[in-house]
């Protein structure tokens, strides 16, 4: 597979969205960064921002000093680098959104990493899934 790499930057921080039914899985990455722009308006940017540059809150999510390879100084939750987009999957699916870490289905992660991915100028051929977002090189 080929490894696609991000400049510095990634627009991505989740939002809760307990108890719906999720539809089924996205056909297109089209349809998958539309859902995921949906889910981050609705529970992200209060924290995140609507550019997703960051507020006094959260630390930007979108730009070139979001999601560093090693957790920025200070940072008080990720322990973790953040080489590729997979990392950025595994780690936001346990620890957010930060009031309700966890609240959110693995698709509906997925469908808001999509969106992030594409706010930061990545585009994909097919759906994102677990194995192409290993491809997805945010450090090498």
């Amino acid at each position: 597979m080929n490894k696609r790499t991000l400049a510095p930057g990634l627009l991505f921080f989740l939002s809760a969205c307990a108890g719906k039914s999720l539809p089924e899985p996205a056909a297109t990455f089209t349809e998958q960064v539309n859902r995921g722009m949906a889910l981050y308006v609705e529970h992200c940017s209060s924290c995140h921002g609507a550019d997703g540059k960051g507020t006094d809150q959260a630390p930007a999510v979108v730009g070139p000093t979001a999601l560093p390879l090693d957790p920025p100084a200070g940072a008080q939750v990720r322990n973790v680098q953040f080489r590729t987009a997979f990392d950025v999957f595994q780690w936001v699916r346990v620890n957010m959104p930060g009031d309700a870490a966890g609240s959110l289905e693995d698709q509906e992660y997925v469908e808001v990493l999509a969106f992030d991915l594409k706010a930061n100028g990545v585009e994909l051929e097919s759906p994102l899934d677990g194995e192409n977002a290993k491809t997805v090189v945010l450090h090498p």
